[in-house]
């Protein structure tokens, strides 16, 4: 979406909002790449489709909340009015799903080539009609739940990102059975059952594979549904809801803060109604039913679609065996000189060392917490987290410390959005066998990735630890692109302990020479870092900066950066999502360029390098450039002091850099043009996968 020439010359922000819709248009591109792997482009018009569920669960949804109290909004939106936001949202997004669509559609016709036909229910022969017949029967039958509108006194509460078959019966003038006259027209709500695959593969034949999406497979079967009525016509159009994901949580102070979050997930469900998106092909009179009996107001966004909705379930499209059409599989690399073999702890002992997931293996961090369980001379482990995989090792491995008679002490955040089940899950799970649990910090999300050990050698306390720019979550770390430190430095690990101390006791402030911590420190040290880079720069000395982050919103730091760009500091930025800084306006921001990579990995890296006249200071961080990372959260940034891992992160920044085949252009104009220069194609995380094969092979 183009901006106006006024906005590109009176506007020194863009708004978040609008930023972030732009990441996902970057998404898009990749369904739409024709070198992006066939079944990989489907994944990712479903990671789009999710992407902009979140989107309205929780953004659009604050936006709505501000119109709807009156309010313009623009100190919280960046200068624009909310019930302006909120029309421009809907328009690109209306946009952006007809894209979508006509993607999705130059897809299946490419499939259709590769033996892959996608079938809807007017394509069925009768031989599969006995298969989806029976299928029918078998899985789905039991699994649906069918509603009857017409007459009913109270309209049902629709579930929040389901997918409903909204059906229309015109019925017989009579009905035979009971002549009765009935209403002409019946409606009926059908749920997709979210317990059976979307994607129903049908009998091969002749060397082609089929495959229905179980709307259809549905809609096939609507005559055996309502085999009751006497109808001469009947159709079915999708129609879906998006809630808002706000947690509203109770003040009961006999509840436990872990009994509030699992009530207030559970109400999640029946949040107020922020989108409603329908088949643009639906019956204009069962749209305006169906609008008028689930409230939909002005101030939610109405938008027309295709006949599928939660297009997101494309993620987990079959692969029917088509390996050709997937991303090759790259094996995570072990880190150069820190084998499997025999004890980490005595390697780290010595070391300090950098893992790149998910070039290199997460069994890393798994391993280390599983040496501590079970090395009897480890006192304690303690550890924050923020998301767990659905089957988590960490979990397990914190359970068995703690039965070996360690001392475990997890700090978990309830709160982290959309994964508060599995959190909750492996909460009460290990607080029942003996790990001590925190459950965050009043007015405060804790978002650290930390741990740290005790372990008694020589009669005395020796410290290990590891920090993370991610979460530590093995499913992630397949496909989340994140670094973790490994190190005994004595000084970063008590720092550690520093902020558990400050779980406990948070009306203390610690104070710290290693660590950078939210929300106490992280503004402040990094606009001192900035200053010194411009006072640098005006003394004629080296002066740089380098950032790679997934979010960068916060103005008064956009602002810091502004003035290092003016006093002609050169800045570097690779950021995955939001940018609200304009880079590239001359007297603002000449000095700053700003590109994206949206590839195979999704970029969660966060690194900081600032020059210092040329002797660098390297950070890694669980903390992006937005107001709630510096301000609202806990957060850690680990400087690293290794010179041989400081020159890998600078290395692997480079590559990123020089990518010309996945990196886009962020600009005033935020078309997400493509960089493309001369000289040999370079795609960064296919290049830095060869980067640590390199520094394998050179052992």
């Amino acid at each position: 979406m183009m901006m106006t020439e006024s906005k590109k010359s009176y506007d020194r922000f863009i708004n978040r909002d609008l930023s972030w819709l732009q990441f996902n248009a970057r998404v898009l591109q990749e369904a739409k790449d024709p070198s992006v792997p066939l079944i990989e482009r489907l994944r990712f018009l479903g990671i789009f489709s999710n992407n902009l569920d979140e989107f309205f669960k929780v953004r659009y949804a604050t936006i709505k909340r501000i119109v709807e109290a009156g309010k313009l909004g623009r100190n919280e939106l960046g200068g624009m009015a909310a019930k302006d936001l909120q029309e421009e949202i809907t328009q690109t997004v209306i946009s952006q799903q007809q894209l979508s669509l006509d993607i999705l559609g130059g897809i299946e016709k490419e499939l259709s080539k590769e033996g892959i036909q996608i079938i809807n229910e007017h394509q069925i022969t009768e031989e599969q009609s006995v298969f989806i017949t029976d299928y029918f029967l078998r899985k789905v039958s039991p699994a649906l739940v069918t509603i009857i509108l017409t007459g009913l006194e109270t309209f049902p509460a629709l579930k929040d990102s389901a997918a409903y078959l909204a059906v229309r019966m015109e019925l017989n003038e009579v009905n035979q059975e009971t002549q009765a006259q009935p209403s002409p027209v019946n409606y009926a709500l059908i749920e997709i059952p979210k317990v059976i695959d979307r994607f129903v593969v049908l009998p091969e034949k002749n060397g082609q594979k089929y495959i229905i999406l179980l709307d259809d497979l549905i809609r096939h079967c609507l005559g055996i549904i309502f085999s009751i009525f006497a109808y001469k016509e009947i159709s079915a159009y999708m129609i879906k809801i998006t809630r808002d994901a706000e947690l509203d949580i109770d003040s009961d102070l006999s509840r436990s803060f872990l009994e509030k979050i699992s009530k207030s997930v559970a109400r999640r469900s029946a949040g107020d109604p922020v989108r409603f998106v329908y088949d643009r092909e639906i019956d204009p009179e069962m749209l305006a039913f169906l609008m008028e009996k689930m409230n939909i107001e002005s101030t939610d966004s109405v938008i027309p679609g295709g006949r599928y909705h939660n297009r997101r379930d494309y993620m987990k499209f079959p692969s029917l065996g088509r390996q050709d059409l997937l991303y090759e599989v790259k094996v995570p690399l072990r880190i150069k000189g820190l084998s499997f073999e025999g004890s980490l702890l005595a390697k780290i002992a010595k070391k300090d060392y950098l893992l790149h997931a998910p070039y290199q293996s997460f069994r890393y961090v798994v391993k280390f917490l599983r040496e501590a369980a079970l090395d009897p001379q480890v006192q304690s482990i303690k550890i924050t987290i923020y998301r767990l995989a659905e089957v988590s090792h960490i979990a397990s491995s914190l359970i068995n410390a703690a039965k070996n008679g360690k001392d475990v002490v997890v700090q978990i955040e309830l709160r982290a959005r959309f994964d508060e089940v599995a959190n909750i899950h492996y909460a009460e799970q290990m607080q029942e066998e003996g790990v001590r649990m925190i459950f965050g910090v009043k007015g405060l999300k804790v978002h650290c990735k930390a741990c740290v050990i005790e372990r008694l050698e020589a009669g005395k306390i020796k410290r290990y630890s590891f920090l993370s720019s991610g979460n530590f979550n093995e499913s992630t770390a397949r496909i989340y692109t994140d670094y973790t430190l490994f190190t005994a430095n004595e000084g970063i690990a008590k720092e550690i302990n520093k902020v558990f101390n400050f779980f406990d006791v948070n009306y203390r402030v610690k104070t710290y020479k290693h660590l950078v911590v939210s929300p106490h420190y992280t503004r402040g040290v990094w606009e001192r870092l900035i200053d010194n880079e411009v006072i640098n720069k005006r003394e004629g000395k080296a002066a740089g900066i380098q950032l790679k982050l997934n979010s960068l919103s916060d103005y008064r730091m956009i602002d810091k950066l502004y003035e290092a760009s003016q006093a002609g500091v050169s800045i570097k930025i690779i950021v995955r999502g939001i940018c609200c800084l304009i880079p590239g306006v001359k007297g603002q921001s000449e000095n700053i360029e700003v590109i994206s990579i949206v590839d195979k990995f999704l970029e969660h890296t966060r690194l900081y390098i600032f020059n210092n006249n040329n002797e660098p200071k390297y950070f890694i961080s669980s903390a992006d450039i937005m107001g709630r990372n510096l301000d609202t959260r806990v957060e850690i940034s680990c400087p690293i002091y290794d010179l041989e891992i400081q020159q890998e992160l600078q290395d692997t920044f480079d590559i990123s850099w020089q990518d010309n085949v996945k990196a886009r252009l962020i600009s005033a104009t935020q078309d997400n043009a493509y960089v493309r220069e001369g000289g040999p194609a370079i795609r960064s995380q296919f290049a830095i996968y060869e980067y640590y094969q390199n520094k394998l092979a050179s052992e």
